[in-house]
């Protein structure tokens, strides 16, 4: 093999013995694929890292805390030489050729008789690159192939079944929606987009695509809804692939699961896929922690869809005002005032405020305050929706930090 291609294989070593001699950084790295193909991995080493230690007291591997002995490879359909003693692992190979089992050997790869491919999986694919011993290389063409089957720059013709999936699509920079969420995104057949969904990434769907706008549905907000639901139900019913983009997280002020319900009536499957939620991500991308260690024990997420003392609310606002912790407000920007109010009953008027509109984006906006001249701020630097408020002592954390505030 020395110098030759490799042949490239899929093993099934479901229940078969592996031994991993070496419990370093390189043991550590492969051992979670192969517990996950199912194999029963024996690791023989007289030391381990803190994360080889974790799988081994998961019950996932078992652990021989001894150097390495003639007999060890017994039984064994396939072992892994990364010790970080050359002689070793020499050893190791040689024992390994003469039991005709395949070894890796990981400090030479050439000398031993398998190599460990640049592994990268994408819903039901296994993809594997081997660049004879170059890692940079076969990393790198790897996390180009799983990128461009992720974005759908190449066509995997895998049969998406007709039904929804609800995606949060994150805070507003499209960078900032999950793995999983792009892949459903560049299978689908329609999708129905927030206003506050990540936009650039409906410019990357394919022309086939039919794009629901949500936002320019000309109803009230419950007609609004009623029109999404039946969007839905309608083209999954129809055999189509329908993708309901929203921002933040599904589950958050996302109002999914109401469709989730029209759909479970409907009889329609539903994959949910959670989102960055903007009350987290949008004042991370501000410096600020919704919680920090000894300043924050508790991070409350309200709705300021409705003012404190409209009958329709839900919110303990005298509770919130007694907790010392973080109170994160979305969709407050219009009654700030009356929710600093109500703030006030129980924290001091110089807690610190952060407000960041369009967090997350280009056009993103930071506005440090107080709660007691909250709505002057607000008002004198012209912050307007989508705008978050984060009241507590982690919105003056930022203050503390060089060249950052």
């Amino acid at each position: 093999m020395h110098g030759e291609q490799h042949y490239l294989v899929g093993l099934d070593l479901t229940g078969r013995r592996v031994v991993v001699v070496g419990g370093g950084t390189v043991a550590q790295r492969r051992l979670p694929r192969l517990v996950a193909a199912g194999a029963r991995v024996e690791v023989i080493s007289p030391e381990v890292t803190p994360a080889v230690q974790g799988i081994v007291e998961g019950g996932e591997a078992t652990w021989h805390a001894r150097e390495y002995t003639d007999g060890d490879l017994d039984g064994a359909w396939y072992v892994l030489a990364c010790t970080s003693s050359p002689e070793v692992n020499a050893r190791v190979t040689s024992d390994a050729e003469e039991r005709r089992v395949f070894c890796v050997r990981a400090d030479v790869a050439v000398k031993g008789t398998a190599v460990t491919p640049a592994v990268g999986a994408h819903d039901g694919l296994l993809l594997g690159v081997l660049a004879g011993g170059q890692h940079r290389r076969s990393a790198s063409v790897r996390d180009g192939l799983l990128s461009a089957l992720r974005d759908g720059s190449i066509a995997d013709h895998h049969d998406q079944p007709a039904g929804v999936a609800l995606v949060g699509g994150g805070p507003g920079d499209p960078d900032l929606i999950t793995v999983r969420g792009r892949r459903l995104l560049a299978r689908a057949d329609v999708v129905v987009a927030d206003r506050l969904g990540p936009r650039e990434l409906l410019d990357e769907l394919p022309p086939h695509v039919e794009v629901v706008d949500a936002a320019k549905i000309p109803y009230g907000r419950a007609a609004t809804q009623d029109f999404i639901n039946t969007t839905l139900v309608e083209n999954a019913k129809a055999g189509k692939f329908v993708v309901r983009l929203k921002g933040g997280d599904p589950y958050v002020f996302g109002r999914g699961f109401e469709e989730l319900i029209a759909c479970a009536e409907a009889g329609v499957p539903v994959t949910v896929v959670p989102g960055v939620t903007s009350a987290f991500g949008v004042p991370a991308l501000a410096d600020v922690p919704v919680t920090h260690r000894g300043v924050a024990h508790e991070v409350v997420v309200v709705s300021g869809h409705v003012a404190p003392d409209d009958p329709r609310s839900l919110v303990d606002w005298s509770a919130l005002a007694r907790l010392s912790g973080t109170v994160v407000i979305l969709m407050g920007v219009e009654r700030a005032a009356a929710f600093a109010d109500a703030l006030m009953a129980g924290r001091p008027g110089d807690t610190p405020v952060s407000v960041i509109q369009e967090g997350t984006t280009r056009t993103q906006k930071v506005v440090r305050s107080t709660l007691d001249s909250l709505a002057a701020d607000i008002a004198e630097h012209g912050i307007r929706p989508p705008a978050i408020i984060v009241v507590g002592p982690v919105a003056g954390l930022a203050k503390e930090l060089p060249f950052r505030s």
